[in-house]
């Protein structure tokens, strides 16, 4: 059978300053190939600089009624950088994740959250208050994982690997603030091992 994929968020999801092949989606569908499953080009919506409702807005507007094999969430830095509220941000990421989860086939199981990086490390922010930024990104990831593992879909943390990487020039695009292909490829691999786990019992 051929898997189907949608993928959900902002910059970070559509690959900001990126070749197309190098966004995560695209990285991790490649991955799956290789490890011998049939999965097809993935569906994405996103573009940089969404909030969660701008996110909400685009899906309606896309107007989708096809369901998928999997789902990657990954939305809320700019909330964060626009200085939204956490409740606000809670609210409109749990009926995200309800939307992703009926876009799996009502399988909470078949979608998968990413955490949100931590763009205070990166030199765009150098005259920001980075343990300030890290802070308000660690509210809002504790909110993301909580929401998404009380509604049985996976978590996946990356913003350990953006917080250890994008200080340095290979894993940042020109702008100093988005990841390199060099960076979305350690999170496709993190993603790729656990959909493959979940398709393949899904196959048994």
């Amino acid at each position: 059978m051929t898997y189907t994929y949608l993928a959900l968020g902002d910059s970070y999801t559509i690959g900001e300053q990126v070749p197309p092949a190098d966004c995560f989606p695209n990285q991790t569908v490649a991955l799956l190939r290789n490890m011998g499953l049939q999965v097809a080009d993935p569906v994405i919506i996103a573009t940089t600089g969404w909030t969660t409702d701008e996110l909400a807005a685009a899906i309606r507007e896309r107007n989708l009624h096809e369901t998928f094999s999997f789902v990657t969430l990954l939305i809320g830095v700019n909330n964060q950088y626009r200085g939204r509220s956490i409740d606000n941000y809670r609210e409109e990421f749990t009926d995200l994740l309800r939307q992703a989860i009926t876009f799996a086939g009502d399988s909470s199981a078949h979608v998968f959250v990413l955490s949100i990086p931590d763009w205070g490390v990166t030199p765009f922010a150098e005259d920001r208050d980075r343990a300030a930024v890290a802070l308000g990104i660690d509210e809002y990831n504790a909110a993301c994982r909580e929401i998404a593992l009380a509604k049985g879909c996976h978590h996946i943390d990356i913003t350990d690997s953006t917080r250890e990487n994008e200080q340095k020039d290979e894993y940042l695009v020109a702008d100093a603030l988005h990841p390199s292909g060099k960076e979305y490829a350690i999170w496709a691999k993190r993603l790729a091992n656990e959909v493959r786990s979940v398709l393949q019992q899904k196959e048994k």
